[in-house]
């Protein structure tokens, strides 16, 4: 125990306070069993650690933080832990990259049985199912999916330029204020590109250059291809080869070209196991699949269009410049799934939101015509400062969060 208490204030000392996001300070974190979830990277772990920082002073043992694959949890188990942290006065209790921890929901379930007035907070990867095996924590936890920076946040902590976050409801119908805001304090257009480009990803600063950037990126596709999915989802490790080249493939191809018998063949996949494996690196954050019909969408079924999951990405693969067209689609999808639902609109627009909102996304000379019929229509046009109507800057859905 006390190995993990001094880990515990190597960790609280070395934790950056440089980049504190507002998402960590909207988190209830009182609840007696929290998840946070998401793709490698996108800064769990220091979300945690600042938390435990702003909120607790170095020499208070009510609270430890401990990542569940160091070496204490090669002869001990998270009772064992629990139990000797409780009987010390333990309250608030941090376990990060709790998937690398076997047979992880049954003790949680179980620690949380025991010990209900103490406070739980479980990070892991966003393939981490709450419901595996026979432990159901589904109604007991509440679950936090933690997502890349915003542009927003991407001109406050790299540019040191603070300003709120909008609904996407008041970007809609009176997007001038923000566009306003903005223009005032910076040229969006330029820091726009750069976003695009490597501003998603929080490591930026530490790496200072986009080569070390990319290879960053790839490092982590690589790990949750050939870590999480055999781990989590039992995918056979003899096929992990052939998913990577499927993810190459879906990077360097346009979003709307997408042939699964094509796939098949050039990935040595078979065609049901391609739809499946497209499932979990959607649910892995490495793709977005995006369907006319969310709703009523079968597991197996093909995607309407399949994208990268964020734009770096896509610049980190891609071999050679992405197409600008993908690149603003992936971009758009990618903000505007921060609480909403974003559905492919076929031949009316380039997605549907929540049902409601018609979006089609371009460049500045993008016209109405797609979309000129239809209600609660707009275009995110790229390459603009300033909306004109309905015709409203891309770079202004970067401010959802």
């Amino acid at each position: 125990m006390k190995n993990l208490i001094d880990k515990h204030v190597r960790y609280y000392k070395q934790t950056p306070m440089t980049i504190v996001r507002q998402c960590g300070t909207e988190i209830n974190w009182n609840v007696p069993l929290l998840a946070l979830r998401g793709p490698k990277g996108v800064g769990k772990s220091t979300i945690m650690r600042q938390y435990i920082r702003l909120h607790y002073p170095i020499s208070d043992r009510s609270v430890l933080y401990c990542s569940c694959d160091g070496a204490y949890f090669a002869s001990h188990t998270l009772l064992d832990l629990v139990e000797q942290f409780y009987k010390t006065g333990g309250k608030h209790l941090f376990l990060d990259e709790i998937h690398k921890y076997p047979n992880w929901s049954r003790e949680i379930k179980e620690m949380t049985d025991l010990y209900s007035d103490m406070r739980i907070v479980i990070s892991g990867s966003s393939l981490l199912s709450l419901q595996q095996g026979d432990a159901d924590l589904s109604r007991r936890c509440i679950n936090h999916d933690i997502q890349g920076l915003s542009f927003r946040e991407f001109l406050r902590f790299y540019k040191n330029i603070d300003l709120p976050k909008y609904t996407l409801e008041q970007i809609l119908s009176n997007p001038w204020p923000l566009a306003e805001e903005v223009n005032n304090q910076c040229r969006p257009l330029q820091y726009f590109s750069e976003y695009l480009q490597y501003g998603y990803y929080p490591y930026f600063l530490q790496l200072k250059n986009n080569v070390d950037y990319y290879s960053a990126i790839e490092n982590t596709i690589s790990y949750i291809i050939d870590d999480e999915l055999p781990r989590i989802c039992k995918v056979s490790i003899e096929n992990t080869r052939k998913i990577k080249a499927l993810v190459n493939i879906l990077a360097n191809s346009v979003p709307y070209d997408i042939d699964i018998k094509r796939l098949s063949i050039q990935s040595e996949l078979q065609r049901t196991t391609i739809l499946e494996y497209l499932n979990y690196l959607d649910k892995s954050k490495i793709l977005r699949l995006v369907y006319s019909d969310f709703v009523n969408a079968k597991k197996m079924q093909k995607p309407d269009k399949v994208l990268m999951d964020n734009s770096n990405m896509l610049y980190s693969l891609a071999a050679q410049e992405p197409n600008i067209g993908t690149v603003r689609e992936c971009f758009a999808a990618n903000q505007l799934s921060f609480n909403h639902l974003v559905e492919y609109g076929k031949n009316h627009g380039d997605f549907k939101i929540d049902g409601k909102f018609t979006l089609e996304v371009g460049g500045a000379d993008k016209d109405y015509e797609q979309i000129a019929d239809l209600p609660n229509s707009y275009i995110l046009a790229d390459d603009m400062e300033f909306p004109n109507g309905h015709k409203l800057p891309l770079w202004i859905i970067g401010f959802l969060y």
